[in-house]
């Protein structure tokens, strides 16, 4: 199997960007149905992101795979980084506590345009849980959050970023 080639160099991915990315779980496998398992990765997508000078603007851990969209909040700040620290501090982890579960080698990414609506965007992966039937209502699940910002304003259209 071939590795997955990036479009962009990594110094694409620097600064005051906004990127959507995907992570998924080795062999489909459901790890985040288990809640526990959700709220020990939550403190390492903070920690990647707070030293990697981002905000979460949105998180969705699905059962098999991980939506985030970060937003890089200083000249120098990388969401890619920030998804390689998060994928390797979270990959120990399973190591040590479910070692028969793997990350997926690699990511997808999207570095989000200017003009694209970010808030559509972000509106989107807040509503899979209700696509895929888990949830009616977006705010009922309970594996999708922010970091550094309200999320629920963020949707409701009374905050824009």
């Amino acid at each position: 199997m071939r590795e997955k080639t990036h479009r962009f160099p990594p110094e694409s991915y620097r600064g005051e960007r906004r990127v959507a990315f995907t992570c998924c779980v080795a062999d489909k496998k459901f790890l985040f149905t288990d809640a526990s398992v959700v709220q020990a990765f939550i403190p390492f997508l903070r920690a990647a992101a707070e030293k990697n000078s981002c905000t979460v603007l949105i998180y969705c851990f699905m059962p098999d795979h991980l939506h985030v969209i970060l937003r890089g909040d200083v000249p120098d700040a990388d969401p890619r980084q920030t998804i390689i620290a998060f994928k390797q501090l979270s990959g120990f982890w399973l190591k040590q506590n479910r070692p028969n579960i793997s990350w997926q080698k690699d990511f997808y990414d999207h570095i989000i345009r200017r003009e694209e609506d970010l808030g559509s965007q972000i509106r989107y992966i807040a509503a899979n849980p209700v696509r895929k039937g888990l949830v009616e209502d977006w705010h009922k699940y309970p594996h999708t959050g922010a970091i550094g910002v309200d999320l629920s304003a963020v949707i409701d259209g009374i905050l824009t970023l």
